[in-house]
């Protein structure tokens, strides 16, 4: 899920410890049984950052073989901008703008982080939102 600022110029990155060094990703998790997506998208959200978010909207999803699940990828916005991690789940988050994401995708990036490969949902769901041809 990728959390958007209600700005709507920046967006919620995070990181976990075993990430290589500088690189920053969209949040995850699981939906409980029982669960809509929109419900696991707030509560994950508010578990892993301490953001508040309210509407999400579903982008796309990626079949991931371990252990044979699908990944849902949702853009939502928040409701509050508070960044306050639960470090057992991630080790930092914070706000990026729509700008050094844009850069950071770029194969020539000065930016001091990265973000996750093409191949992987969380990049496709940033360049969605970047504005770029995402092909989703």
């Amino acid at each position: 899920m990728l959390v958007i600022h209600p700005d709507g110029n920046q967006c919620l990155l995070g990181r976990k410890k075993v990430f290589p060094a500088g690189m920053f990703s969209s949040l995850a998790g699981f939906i409980e049984p029982g669960e809509t997506i929109e419900d696991a998208v707030r509560r994950e959200v508010d578990e892993e950052s301490g953001v508040k978010v309210s509407h999400v909207q579903y982008v796309s999803c990626q079949p991931w073989p371990m252990p044979s699940s699908l990944m849902i990828g949702c853009l939502t916005v928040a409701v509050s901008t508070e960044i306050k991690v639960d470090e057992n789940e991630i080790e930092e988050a914070r706000w990026f703008t729509r700008q050094q994401v844009a850069e950071a995708l770029g194969k020539n990036s000065q930016q001091p982080f990265s973000v996750p490969p093409r191949q992987a949902i969380a990049h496709q769901l940033i360049k969605h939102w970047v504005g770029l041809n995402a092909n989703l």
